[in-house]
């Protein structure tokens, strides 16, 4: 069993083998070259979409004029009247060169901080990505589509923004007086119908009016067929005419969809009981089939649905670059004087969760320069029994075990993180795959692949001494190819236990969090998702009471609390828990306030708690909260800090 070294990278040029080569970048990005992009498709990319931080005092202008529009495309809005003056963060889409000229000598060395790989997958990997395809023409039996922000104007007021996926625009209760509350929708991929809106440079856009003429035109006797309307305005998802889209998807059952529950928690027709009930201040009332008088329910509305990779990809592989891009054309949508409340209930598990990851860096920048302007709400994530999080300190020369049980059949690729803390070079980390010896133990600064004698790698671990993806000590990733495939040509790695032994060669004590990436199924796709987990047999799975929680006693590795989404631990978003409205306050999803165990050492700067928390559970066997069904009529229940996000977004837009 040994180790093979790291290729030059085809689309970066940057030879990853060399001495200190991966330090300073993302360990997603050098994974990705040395796989060949095999995760994303099997196809090399022509342009790289990416997240960037510039250093202290630059601008998004000073960027794009050191480069040139051959290699580097930055979306027009990060440099329009919408981007706050000395913004820091954008996204772009690049070429090889851009990597060279971020090297000593460079043009763009002293400007670049840090950067991000976002999903080099579909359009956005094209040259469609920093060329748009001509506007679609007018239609006369088809919705108008209108010309950038001209028949709807640039909003004022208070303004709700959701950033999810499939969004029911024409639901009743998203309409005031038969008319569509939705004043702008961006789709984000490549499949829906309207104009590409010239601020980002890909995607859809519709407007208010065009929702409404596609009512219009889809109305039998006063009552509005809503499947042909999602069907007239490319909303596959939501329409009954539902190609499937590649292998991945399949029609969803027009009862549920995330985003349209999500949207109606947020400023739907309903109002919440603590609002209106004489109830006492710390009682969190559940929402109310009352008639809605708040704010939020009259409140215009913008809709952001999420491109269907990023709904996808689970483990949050473009989500940097496309949530920041959404807050920015919703930015582009208002005018100066709007109060605007974003409302995000997605999220990944892996990350530094202390408020570093370059998307909540972006987040909080954002909310700072706009001086009250803007707000955002989190779900804190429903990882919490899911065994996805581990915690050690180790003293010198102390070594532990983590056991990463990697699932059969899983057809994408599963990650895990580990955090170390400041200042400590002395951890030192052994990976041995399921039934195999272990190989030889990797130090600080090294990073290798194992090919299991083959030509693919099954595994590498990436091991810098700095990362992109994280702003306090470093992030060791261990990246471990799919487990099943159709395509004989696809490696795939063993299934099973595979072990991780730290070891402490330093003088210092150093913690550690190790951190399993997401990897689920969301609602609509079938894409072969296979959650991993720890193992630990001290772990209590009993369920019984008092399982659900840590205890300081219990010697299990595997933490409860440290499971929280990664993008919500920023230090001026809101991440929101979720409670029952009768039984055990906490549901056994949600991260919980106070933390049940506070007491055990964590890295600086670990964010466990969260902020605000809402109603996401009825009781422990009624699980959820009712909302809004795809079509107008329907309550459907689902369940997560999803459904708690949105109340306390109503919330925030309330009080602004």
């Amino acid at each position: 069993m040994s180790w093979t070294k790291l290729p030059k990278g085809e689309f970066t040029g940057i030879d990853w083998a060399k001495p200190g080569a991966t330090n300073g970048f993302d360990p997603y990005l050098v994974w990705a070259e040395a796989d060949n992009f095999s995760g994303y498709g099997n196809k090399r990319p022509k342009w790289l979409p990416i997240a960037i931080e510039l250093k202290s005092s630059t601008t998004v202008q000073q960027l794009i004029a050191a480069a040139s529009p051959k290699w580097l495309h930055v979306p027009p809005a990060y440099t329009s009247r919408a981007a706050p003056k000395g913004l820091r963060f954008c996204t772009a889409r690049v070429r090889p060169a851009f990597f060279k000229q971020l090297q000593p000598g460079g043009s763009l060395h002293a400007l670049v901080l840090r950067l991000e790989l976002g999903l080099p997958a579909a359009e956005y990997a094209d040259d469609s990505a920093v060329n748009p395809p001509a506007n679609p023409p007018v239609h006369s039996s088809g919705p108008t589509w209108q010309a950038e922000t001209q028949a709807e104007g640039l909003l004022s007021g208070k303004v709700l923004a959701l950033i999810d996926d499939s969004l029911a625009l024409a639901h009743a209760n998203f309409l005031h007086q038969g008319k569509a509350r939705t004043r702008y929708f961006w789709r984000q991929d490549a499949q829906g119908k309207g104009r590409t809106p010239q601020s980002m440079g890909y995607g859809h856009e519709l407007t208010a009016a065009d929702i409404n003429a596609a009512m219009q035109a889809n109305s039998y006797n006063g009552l509005v067929d809503e499947s042909a309307v999602y069907v007239a305005l490319g909303l596959s998802t939501l329409g009954s005419k539902m190609p499937r889209r590649e292998h991945f998807f399949h029609a969803l059952d027009t009862s549920v969809s995330h985003g349209t529950h999500v949207m109606d928690l947020a400023a739907g027709p309903r109002t919440l009981l603590s609002q209106v009930a004489n109830l006492p201040p710390t009682f969190d009332a559940p929402p109310s089939w009352a008639k809605a008088d708040d704010d939020a329910s009259r409140a215009a509305l913008i809709a952001v649905q999420l491109d269907y990779d990023t709904v996808r990809d689970t483990s949050g592989g473009s989500m940097n670059v496309h949530v920041l891009d959404g807050l920015m054309y919703v930015l582009s949508r208002c005018a100066d004087d709007a109060k605007v409340t974003a409302n995000i209930s997605f999220g990944t598990l892996a990350g530094p969760h202390d408020g570093t990851l370059l998307l909540e860096a972006a987040m909080d920048e954002l909310i700072g320069l706009l001086q009250g302007r803007l707000q955002i709400a989190l779900a804190a994530g429903n990882s919490y029994q899911l065994r996805t999080h581990a915690n050690v300190t180790l003293l010198k020369n102390e070594h532990v075990a983590l056991h990463w049980r990697v699932l059969p059949d899983d057809s994408t690729q599963s990650f895990v993180e580990l955090w170390i803390e400041e200042d400590r070079d002395g951890l030192e980390i052994t990976i041995a795959p399921p039934g195999r010896a272990a190989l030889p133990p990797l130090k600080f600064g090294e990073s290798r692949m194992w090919t299991g004698g083959g030509k693919q790698p099954l595994c590498a671990l990436i091991y810098p001494e700095t990362v992109a993806t994280g702003r306090r000590g470093t992030c060791a990733l261990l990246a471990v190819a799919p487990t099943f495939s159709f395509d004989d040509k696809t490696a795939t790695a063993p299934s099973g236990v595979w072990q991780i032994t730290l070891t402490n060669t330093g003088k210092k004590v150093v913690t550690v969090d190790a951190y399993v990436e997401r990897d689920d199924v969301v609602i609509g796709t079938r894409g072969g998702a296979r959650q991993s987990h720890f193992e630990d047999a001290w772990y209590d799975t009993s369920g019984n009471p008092d399982s659900f929680v840590d205890h300081p006693d219990n010697p299990s590795l595997i933490r409860r609390s440290g499971s929280f989404n990664s993008i919500a631990t920023g230090n001026k978003t809101v991440s929101v828990g979720g409670t029952r409205i009768t039984g055990p306050r906490w549901a056994h999803y949600s991260p919980q306030k106070p933390d049940p165990d506070a007491g055990r050492a964590q890295r600086p700067g670990v964010i466990r708690i969260p902020d605000a928390q809402a109603f996401s559970d009825e009781n422990p066997p009624t699980l959820g909260v009712n909302a809004a069904g795809t079509r107008s009529g329907a309550a459907v229940r689902l369940m997560g800090t999803s459904d708690a996000s949105p109340q306390e977004a109503r919330r925030i837009l309330n009080g602004m």
